[in-house]
């Protein structure tokens, strides 16, 4: 298989969705979050997307010269508009501007309406903490998930990500889809046509399924069953409800051409590590050392910060199929 610097994945990132219709500026804030997704190993939300991303733009459910902006409709809030292009431009705003809002106030939330798929959700919440602010995100999806007992799809697998500063360190970075898998798992496996394990998703007719398509075609099994699906009511309140995007059940895939653009949500909320206690974040690597003492434990995010590593000096992997496909959109 090819290997690629990350220079060249990048590279090659910017070019296909250039070539596609993305403005410049756009597919640089794209690619960056792509090759960045994939470079820690997170490969489901990598390069493989590049060719969904690609034909949205081409077919316009993507505005490829969207142009973002934003308004202060309180002191602690910025609303962001990603005027249906890809999300990363507009979550590349947020992590801008939230710092000095939270520094000022203590605390700010950005909301993002008219967006698209945020990718690894763990990425914007991380670029927060270095700046030195807790922050979490909410986002929501396409519809996939039914509600507990039921089998209609309803949330979408709603990704929850944390992310604290540690003094010295790398953030601890906690990045969770609210189904048991993270859909990409699926859509992976359905493009290697291989089989999927024993209680990923269920099928249209809400059965269990080893079947990728079934799957795509079904519904997701959520994160702790009844609990899953509580939290995914929670983000879809919060991402969409109170953002002004819409709700899962309201939005097109983020997986094909087909339809409008999704127009889904992102809500971060960001504290000033020392709002409330100046010694917080020095509090905050005492409970962190406590698990990395123990031998056999890690922290969230130590398995992305080493794959991080060695894809800078090692490159990533792609396979010959996906390069002749990207190169061919």
């Amino acid at each position: 298989m090819p290997i690629l610097s990350l220079d060249a994945a990048r590279t090659l990132a910017v070019e296909t969705l250039v070539r596609c219709g993305t403005a410049p500026s756009a597919a640089a804030s794209t690619a960056a979050a792509l090759v960045g997704a994939e470079a820690d190993g997170l490969r489901t939300h990598g390069l493989m997307r590049l060719l969904a991303y690609g034909e949205q733009v081409k077919a316009g459910k993507v505005v490829g010269h969207a142009e973002v902006t934003t308004a202060r409709p309180r002191p602690g809030l910025l609303a962001v508009d990603a005027a249906h292009g890809f999300a990363y431009p507009a979550l590349d705003v947020a992590v801008d501007l939230l710092p000095e809002i939270a520094r000022s106030q203590g605390v700010a939330a950005a909301a993002i309406r008219r967006s698209h798929h945020c990718g690894a959700a763990g990425r914007p919440v991380e670029a927060l903490a270095e700046r030195g602010l807790v922050a979490i995100l909410f986002a929501n999806a396409p519809a996939s998930m039914a509600p507990w007992g039921g089998s209609r799809p309803v949330f979408g697998t709603n990704p929850v990500a944390f992310s604290c500063p540690l003094p010295g360190l790398d953030p601890v970075v906690v990045d969770l889809s609210l189904s048991k898998v993270a859909r990409g798992n699926i859509i992976a496996a359905h493009q290697r046509g291989e089989a999927i394990p024993e209680g990923w998703a269920f099928d249209a007719n809400g059965e269990p399924t080893t079947d990728a398509a079934a799957a795509l075609a079904g519904t997701m099994v959520p994160l702790g069953d009844a609990k899953g699906t509580a939290l995914a009511l929670m983000v879809e309140l919060l991402a969409a409800g109170l953002t002004g995007a819409r709700f899962a059940g309201e939005a097109s895939s983020f997986l094909d051409a087909q339809g409008d653009p999704p127009g889904t949500g992102q809500l971060i909320v960001a504290f000033d590590a020392t709002a409330f206690a100046g010694d917080a974040t020095e509090r905050f690597a005492w409970l962190a050392r406590s698990i990395t003492d123990q031998e056999g434990a890690r922290l969230p995010g130590a398995r992305r910060v080493a794959a991080r590593a060695r894809a800078a000096t090692e490159g990533v992997t792609i396979s010959d199929s996906l390069l002749a496909q990207i190169e061919g959109l």
